[in-house]
């Protein structure tokens, strides 16, 4: 964290009144100087875009929202092209200053794979993330440890990742900085996500779930609980949760009315076929579903 700018009682109300600057105003000379501790604070996990109440309800942190919305606003467009140098090729990037690459080392104890992995400042990765590449993770992001960021792999702006999370081979994990009291997704602790999946729009999966590969979740998509025969849905003021231990399968449901109906057409549905216990294989659970 800098040492300008402590991060103290005060600290959110003066990212708040920086926020507030109206368009087209001059930012007091010191919000940089605040982006900057705020965004190491990030990378230091001391705080985070989004936080589990008491009640177990993950709540967004909008002051932290707004600070990295506020980086955006401070930074100026600047090169972080590489290569080019004795005949290599040259690679050209272009971005705002106040969010570069984030520059991990060894001391950090995150395992970052050579060949393309990028995390990008103000992401959280704690001792033992691993890091394939290519993967991206996002500003704002925090990744427990001990969990896999495969290849091809997206974790978005403020997604909050649990520990020992498997994200598999192009996983995308959505982001979401607007509006700033929009929860980010959330994958809770020991949650398997399959290849291809799409987890969006603030949804929830609690601890220890499975998404098999190509499993695709957002508010809108209703989850049919063939277990319990219940149907989970999100709402404009919930997003959607997935239960802990669920695992869950793409499936499907006819369109039993219309024109839809009379071509025998079919709407894209996940379906929870059981919940993981102590005894439960996991891939021979996936594998008999699947057959």
């Amino acid at each position: 964290m800098s040492g300008r700018t402590p991060l103290d009682g005060m600290f959110a109300a003066r990212i708040l009144a920086f926020a507030e600057t109206p368009a087209g105003q001059a930012l007091p000379p010191d919000a940089e100087a605040h982006v900057d501790a705020l965004l190491d604070a990030l990378e230091r996990g001391q705080v985070r875009a989004a936080e589990r109440n008491t009640a177990g309800a993950w709540q967004a942190v909008a002051w932290v929202k707004r600070g990295i919305l506020l980086g955006f606003r401070v930074g100026r467009i600047v090169e972080m092209s590489i290569g080019g140098h004795h005949g290599e090729p040259r690679f050209a990037f272009f971005d705002k200053h106040t969010f570069p690459p984030q520059q991990l080392s060894l001391d950090s104890g995150v395992r970052v794979v050579p060949g393309g992995a990028s995390v990008r400042r103000g992401a959280y990765l704690a001792p033992g993330v691993v890091c394939m590449p290519p993967s991206y993770v996002n500003v704002g992001a925090w990744v427990g440890s001990g969990t896999m960021v495969d290849s091809h792999a997206l974790v978005g702006s403020c997604a909050q990742i649990g520990e020992r999370v498997h994200l598999s081979a192009a996983a995308q994990i959505g982001g979401v900085l607007e509006p700033v009291n929009a929860a980010p997704v959330v994958i809770e602790d020991d949650v398997l996500v399959g290849g291809n999946c799409g987890v969006y729009e603030g949804t929830v999966v609690r601890t220890g779930a499975v998404l098999a590969a190509g499993v695709v979740l957002t508010r809108g998509t209703p989850v049919y609980d063939l277990v319990h025969e219940r149907v989970y849905r999100g709402s404009p003021d919930a997003p959607l949760e997935i239960p802990a231990n669920a695992v869950v399968v793409p499936g499907a449901r006819r369109v039993t009315s219309g024109w839809g109906a009379e071509q025998g057409l079919s709407l894209q549905t996940p379906l929870i076929v059981k919940y993981r216990d102590e005894r439960t294989d996991l891939a021979t659970t996936l594998e008999g579903w699947l057959r």
